[in-house]
């Protein structure tokens, strides 16, 4: 017998269906559309963002509010209404908005910790103006590193295929249980299928301190550094993990380094007992929980494996 869709049932789905259809149902309403304006209400860009409390605090990047003057919101039952900036963390490309409105549906976050490679995705955001655009793909990585416009590294990036384009940027990235896991933040340009959200658990983090303080505080030990190679020779002596650390070029005078006794051309091999392969490694460390608190830093100076303890500052 020839197979007829009118004898199917309309509301059967296939299991992957339904799963990005439970996604869809329980984070659509969540989701708004971003627009941001200059002081003479000109549109300057949009993007997207995703609701996470009842009263209105909602996340989205902080590359789509950067440069705000104004800020609306455009949310899925057809109401636009004002928006204010509560804080937003260049380091990790995140932004926290408070909306003109209570009494919202709002997402539910699970653990991108939790995730594995192969995983079903959806992204649902507003690209080029499109409002309420669903995608889905797979997990593609795991623990990818992505380079903000600041400068620094954000750890824990999630890579999938889940296609994205203008517009996606700080919407939420969905697993089948309908839970948000990331926050999309960018594209290659170039490729197919490599795109990038940031991990959940870090999105929480920053979108806490962000409501308490309104900005995400991090530490210094006052020098400019470079990466550099290791002796072989060096690294299998010491059990070191990588063959890279960190040179120090420059310090900042009565900074935190120069009053532990570190010295220019010191390379700095463990902060806090934890490894320091490259400049990057050495930002991720300097979180705001190491201010005021003392440090041993292990280095080498002229050959020598020493260590000193350092006390790192809270940056201004």
């Amino acid at each position: 017998m020839p197979f007829d869709l009118a004898t199917e049932d309309a509301d059967q789905l296939d299991p992957y269906s339904a799963r990005i259809a439970n996604a869809v149902d329980r984070v659509g309403p969540a989701v708004a559309h971003v627009r941001v304006s200059d002081r003479n209400g000109r549109q300057r860009g949009t993007g997207s963002g995703v609701v996470y409390t009842p009263d209105g605090y909602l996340l989205t990047n902080h590359h789509v509010v950067a440069a705000a003057a104004n800020v609306s919101a455009s949310l899925p039952d057809g109401r636009e209404v004002a928006a204010t900036i509560v804080g937003s963390d260049p380091a990790t490309d995140l932004a926290v908005l408070q909306l003109a409105a209570g009494g919202l549906p709002h997402a539910v976050f699970g653990s991108s910790a939790r995730l594995r490679v192969g995983q079903l995705v959806v992204a649902i955001g507003n690209p080029l103006g499109f409002q309420a655009t669903v995608t889905a793909g797979i997990v593609s990585a795991l623990g990818r590193s992505l380079r903000t416009r600041s400068g620094r590294l954000i750890d824990g990036v999630i890579q999938t295929d889940a296609p994205l384009n203008p517009g996606n940027s700080g919407g939420p990235l969905v697993d089948g249980l309908g839970r948000v896991i990331g926050i999309n933040t960018a594209m290659i340009g170039m490729a197919q299928g490599i795109c990038f959200a940031i991990g959940s658990d870090t999105a929480i983090d920053v979108a806490a301190r962000l409501m308490r303080d309104g900005r995400v505080r991090r530490s210094r030990l006052g020098i400019a550094g470079q990466t550099v190679p290791l002796d072989r020779r060096v690294v299998q002596h010491l059990g070191l993990a990588t063959p890279t650390a960190v040179m120090i070029a420059e310090l900042l005078p009565g900074g935190p380094a120069e009053r532990g006794g570190l010295m220019k051309g010191d390379i700095l091999l463990r902060l806090g007992g934890k490894p320091v392969s490259g400049v990057d490694d050495l930002h991720r460390l300097l979180t705001a929980d190491l201010g005021g608190t003392e440090q041993p830093v292990e280095f080498i100076r002229a050959g020598r494996h020493e260590t000193r303890i350092v006390r790192p500052e809270l940056e201004a």
